[in-house]
C-alpha cells in the first residue's frame, strides 16, 4: 500500500472505531426511541452485523426518547440551562409526548473537534458543537465569533442576526445538520499570575488560547499562544506551562483560576460560541408537532442562555476580585486590570490588521462574500465599543 495512503486509512479507522464506541453508549442509541431506558431495544455492535429482528410492539402514545449530547459539563451553560431543560423541562411542556437523555461531551468521551462529523453521521442525533472545536477544520462556521470583533454583548447579538441564515444553510446543505440554537458563554477574558496594565504586556509570555483565531490575536500581541483543553487551565497555570489563559469570566472562576492567577483583565476577547444541532434523518424521523414544539422551546432556552451569559459576565469579574456583588461563585483576591480607551482601539486594531486577514487566508470556500454579505455588511462591526 503507498505510504501516502496511510493518513487517510488511520482516519477512516479511527472514525470507525469511534463510532462503534460511541454507538454502544445509552445516549447514543438512537435520534429518539419509544422505549425506556434498559429495555434492550439497542444491541451492542458485534463483528458481523446481526439478522434485523421484529422490534416489540409499542404503544404510539408511549413517549418519544431522544439522546442528546450537551455542552462543557461544568459551567452554567449545562448544569442550569442544558440538563434541566431536557431531562425536566421537556417532559412537562410536552406533556410528557417527549422525554431526553443527555451528557455534557466533555464526560462522554466524545472529541469535540469530531462533533460535527458525528451530528452528521447520526452517531449523536442531538448535541452541542463549540465552535472553537470546528473553527481549525471549518474556520467559515465560526466568523461570528472572531476574537476582537464584539466587546460587548449588544455587538454580539448584531453579529450572530446577520450571520445565523448562512449558518443554518450550510450546516443544513454541507452536512445535513438543522440547527436549532446558537448558544454563547461569557465573555472569554484574561486571567494572568503576574501583573498586566494593558494588552500589550501580554508580549513575550506563554497564553493558553482554545481556537485558532484567539491565537491569532494573542500572537499579534506578541504572545505565545498555546491551546490547552478546557478542564487543563488550572494545571496548566499552577505547573508554568502558561502565564496566562484566555476563558470565560465566571468558568475561570468554576476552574479555579483565580487561585493561581492574580490580575484578570476583563475586555471581551471574544466570547465562546457553541451551536445545538440535529442530524436530518433523526429530525425528520420526530411527528411535525414534536418538531415545532423544539424550536420553539429551544428558541426560549437560547434566549435564556444569552441573558445569562451576560450576567455570568458580570458575576465572573465580580467574584473573581472579591467584590461585595458576587452571588454566584467564590469570592477570590483578584486584581482587576482597568480597560482603557486605547487598548479598545488596539482591539479594533489587531482585529482588522491580523485576525479578520487571517481569518481570510484560512478560509477558502468563498469567504470573502460569505463576509461581507453577512456581518460585513453592518458598517458597525470592528469598531471601539460605545462608552467606552
Amino acid at each position: 500500500m503507498p505510504s501516502s495512503l496511510f493518513p487517510s486509512v488511520r482516519r477512516a479507522v479511527r472514525r470507525l472505531a469511534l463510532c462503534a464506541c460511541l454507538a454502544a453508549l445509552p445516549w447514543a442509541a438512537a435520534g429518539q426511541d419509544a422505549g425506556t431506558p434498559g429495555d434492550g431495544s439497542a444491541s451492542a455492535p458485534g463483528p458481523k452485523p446481526a439478522a434485523a429482528r421484529p422490534r416489540p410492539h409499542k404503544s404510539p402514545d408511549a413517549p418519544i426518547r431522544l439522546r442528546v449530547v450537551g455542552g462543557l459539563g461544568l459551567v452554567t451553560q449545562y448544569t442550569q440551562f442544558e440538563e434541566p431543560f431536557w431531562t425536566r423541562e421537556l417532559p412537562r411542556l410536552s406533556g410528557g409526548r417527549l422525554v431526553a437523555d443527555i451528557v455534557p461531551f466533555d464526560r462522554a468521551g466524545v472529541p469535540g473537534v469530531e462533533m460535527l462529523r458525528l451530528l452528521q453521521l447520526g452517531v449523536v442525533p442531538f448535541g452541542t458543537a463549540l465552535m472553537s472545536s470546528f473553527s481549525a477544520q471549518y474556520p467559515q462556521y465560526a466568523a461570528v465569533d472572531l476574537p476582537g470583533l464584539s466587546a460587548d454583548i449588544a455587538s454580539l447579538r448584531r453579529a450572530s442576526a446577520a450571520f445565523r441564515p448562512y449558518l443554518e444553510q450550510a450546516l443544513r446543505d454541507e452536512h445535513g445538520v438543522e440547527l436549532l440554537a446558537v448558544y454563547v458563554y461569557p465573555a472569554q477574558v484574561v486571567f494572568c499570575k503576574k501583573p498586566l496594565a494593558r494588552l500589550d504586556d501580554l508580549a513575550g509570555r506563554r497564553v493558553r488560547v482554545s481556537s485558532p483565531a484567539q491565537a491569532d490575536f494573542v500572537a499579534a500581541l506578541g504572545a505565545e499562544p498555546v491551546v490547552t483543553a478546557f478542564n487543563q487551565q488550572r494545571a496548566s497555570l499552577e505547573s508554568g506551562d502558561v502565564e496566562c489563559a484566555v476563558t470565560g469570566a465566571m468558568s475561570g472562576n468554576t476552574l479555579g483560576l483565580d487561585l493561581v492567577a492574580s490580575y484578570l483583565y476583563p475586555l471581551p476577547l471574544n466570547w465562546g460560541m457553541a451551536v445545538f444541532g440535529a442530524n436530518r434523518a433523526a429530525w425528520n424521523a420526530l411527528p411535525a408537532e414534536a418538531r415545532t414544539l423544539l424550536r420553539t422551546e429551544l428558541g426560549r432556552l437560547q434566549a435564556a442562555i444569552w441573558a445569562q451569559a451576560e450576567r455570568d459576565t458580570a458575576q465572573g469579574i465580580a467574584c473573581n476580585t472579591g467584590q461585595a456583588a458576587c452571588r454566584d461563585g467564590r469570592k477570590g483576591a483578584m486584581v482587576l486590570v482597568p480597560v482603557s480607551e486605547r487598548d479598545d482601539l488596539r482591539r479594533v486594531e489587531v482585529f482588522r490588521t491580523s485576525v479578520l486577514p487571517k481569518w481570510r487566508r484560512r478560509c477558502t470556500v468563498r469567504c470573502d462574500e460569505i463576509w461581507d454579505r453577512t456581518i460585513g455588511a453592518d458598517n458597525r462591526v470592528g469598531t471601539p465599543a460605545p462608552g467606552r
